[in-house]
């Protein structure tokens, strides 16, 4: 059974709803944190290390994304 804090982290792994440049990204990430969440015993350290990388994940989206007209690259 996944500990509440696992599945609450899980959710932000979503990624069936971005465009597919940001998708091609956020997808393996998705897959690390759902294969750690099922193959380690349920602890606070799997729950910080999801947290550590939908952090990750959320900085690679980030340089994913089209650059702003001015913005610096």
């Amino acid at each position: 059974m996944t500990h509440p804090a696992v599945a609450e982290k899980l959710e932000f792994f979503e990624f069936e709803h971005l465009p597919a440049e940001l998708r091609a990204v956020s997808e393996p990430c998705a897959r690390l944190a759902h294969l750690m969440a099922t193959s380690l015993p349920q602890s606070s350290q799997v729950t910080l290390g999801l947290q550590k990388l939908l952090e990750a994940k959320d900085c690679f989206v980030r340089a994913a994304l089209p650059k702003r007209e001015g913005e610096a690259g």
